[in-house]
């Protein structure tokens, strides 16, 4: 059995400007963000990480590396956010104004629509995460990783493997470098023990 602690990136500015969709854009932490992740670092002591992966993008990275207590991790692009396609450096609000058909397409149906009209279906994001972890899970069939990811990348795989429609992936709630754990088995199946969690 397989345990993966699974986080968001801490804070960044997108997050903190009306949670504007960051996607691809590469920015840093916030100064609160940074804080969030070695807030993480102190609830994880004394735990021990065969392996620590992250997105490459420098959000996650740096929140992996202060989290995890090790330098350099290992980055996989298959982590990478969600793209956004128009919606990146917008919010909610804002690019609903713009165009509201495209937002309403996504939510009935994600697997098959693009994110802001030119970016992934969430049916390609999930393919890419599902492969990842099926190759960690042959790697590390046992033992305990931590796995530094997105907000729309981490609820999209939690969804399709929760077995829920993927249009309901935002009623699963992941803040800023919170902690969810999961368990995968031999056969990949999923347990999820913490969601969205401080574990101490």
């Amino acid at each position: 059995m397989l345990n993966v602690y699974l986080l968001r990136h801490g804070e960044t500015k997108y997050n903190a400007d009306g949670n504007r969709y960051c996607g691809r854009t590469d920015i840093d932490l916030t100064e609160k963000g940074i804080a969030q992740a070695n807030l993480v670092n102190s609830q994880l002591k004394g735990m021990s990480f065969d392996a620590v992966y992250s997105s490459p993008l420098k959000r996650a990275q740096y929140t992996a590396e202060i989290a995890s207590g090790l330098k350099p991790v290992q980055t996989d692009e298959r982590l990478i956010e969600v793209d956004f396609g128009g919606w990146e450096g917008k919010t909610k609000e804002e690019f609903i104004a713009e165009n509201a058909g495209l937002w309403n397409s996504w939510m009935d149906d994600p697997a098959v629509a693009k994110a802001g009209g030119t970016g992934e279906s969430a049916a390609e994001v999930v393919a890419r995460v599902d492969d990842f972890y099926q190759e960690i899970l042959r790697k590390h069939p046992s033992g305990n990783i931590l796995v530094v990811g997105h907000n729309g990348l981490n609820r999209l795989y939690l969804a399709h493997k929760l077995g829920m429609p993927l249009k309901h992936y935002r009623r699963i709630v992941q803040e800023n470098s919170s902690i969810t754990l999961f368990s995968l088995d031999e056969t990949g199946e999923l347990n999820l023990k913490l969601l969205n969690s401080r574990i101490k």
